[in-house]
């Protein structure tokens, strides 16, 4: 199987971002009023004779070779990897009976191309001012820096917005739960807001890729408004889910934008209760909070069937898990408890 088959688009991404040669080669074109067709070489290229004419060159890859070939009416083919130009001014000849949804004849044919050959081009438009992309059947179009840097920008807005929300919820669960007030809807909240979240991350993943080194900045305000959020969905959906931690996040990933506004439909699939109604914590995530080990935090869940039964116990049903250690836990709980319902970060 050839090595391209087994990347994906996001892989070419990566390497035609801002600041690599290729990208450079790009802009210049599009700056020049010039198209260009630009092939991956791959076995099917040859084997399914895709193309003819032009001359062979196996030459050094340079930005500014790429461009004065590109000149040229036909494509330019350039290795795998990327380092070196092969072919320049051929006839791209894909099996025209493959189906495109393109108009223009470059790119048709490098859409027929991709598919046929199992290859990555890049197609350049001077009268759209538009660069696509296509791998295999995928096909993704290529924005300038000043627009991606415009919906980041625009993305991080929404980000810290939903980031407010999601810890304000989580500071309002410690409150209720350690008053025992907790419903369906508060603990879906929360994680409504973490899959909100998390889906606008990947989002913007892929967007810092495809701007490369000229997003760093608002790279680190991104990871310090998404540190820390799946860790304490995880933990909220151990201590309400019905259904494991993995089949929870498998049901929560099917859920679109849309879908996560349906907060009844959440609460049914994941906890098997309406809105309204109440419901009690575990305990895992509070008593994470304080000194002990995760076999006495699960031999108190179990013991007293949750956080309400571990708050109302006596210090001799404690001892039996605690062994000595019952005094010293029931002073950092009623700390824990005094700062949750003083309004402190305890997250």
């Amino acid at each position: 199987m050839s090595p391209e088959k087994e990347k994906s688009i996001i892989d070419y991404i990566k390497k035609i971002a801002p600041g690599n040669s290729i990208n450079n080669v790009v802009e210049d074109l599009l700056g020049s009023d010039l198209g260009a067709l630009i092939v991956i070489d791959s076995p099917e290229l040859h084997s399914r004779r895709c193309f003819e004419g032009g001359f062979r060159i196996n030459c050094r890859f340079t930005a500014q070779k790429l461009f004065e070939l590109c000149k040229m009416d036909g494509a330019i083919i350039i290795s795998e990897d990327m380092k070196r130009i092969l072919y320049a001014n051929v006839l791209i000849t894909p099996d025209h009976s493959i189906t495109s949804s393109e108009t223009g004849t470059r790119h048709k044919a490098g859409e027929r191309v991709a598919k046929q050959a199992h290859t990555f081009v890049i197609a350049v438009s001077e009268r759209r001012k538009r660069t696509t992309l296509y791998l295999g059947r995928e096909r993704y179009y290529l924005k300038s820096p000043d627009e991606l840097l415009r919906d980041i920008a625009a993305n991080l807005q929404v980000l810290e917005k939903q980031r407010d929300l999601f810890d304000e919820s989580l500071s309002n669960l410690n409150v209720l739960e350690v008053s025992d007030l907790v419903s369906a809807g508060d603990v879906c909240r929360i994680i409504q807001r973490a899959e909100m979240i998390l889906k606008i991350s990947e989002y913007l993943k892929r967007q810092f890729i495809e701007i490369g080194k000229y997003g760093s900045i608002m790279n680190l305000r991104y990871r310090e408004l998404t540190k820390g959020v799946e860790k304490r969905e995880s933990e909220v959906i151990r201590d309400y889910a019905i259904l494991s931690l993995k089949r929870t996040k498998t049901i929560l990933q099917n859920y679109s934008f849309e879908g996560l506004i349906d907060l009844d439909s959440i609460c049914r699939l994941i906890l098997e209760k309406s809105i309204e109604d109440s419901i009690n914590s575990r305990g895992f995530r509070l008593l994470s909070m304080v000194d002990l080990v995760d076999r006495e935090v699960s031999a108190m869940v179990r013991e007293f069937d949750g956080l309400k039964g571990i708050l109302d116990a006596g210090e001799k049903d404690l001892e039996k898990i605690l062994r000595g250690k019952t005094v010293t836990f029931k002073q950092e709980l009623n700390n824990l408890t005094e700062k949750i319902l003083e309004g402190k970060s305890v997250n």
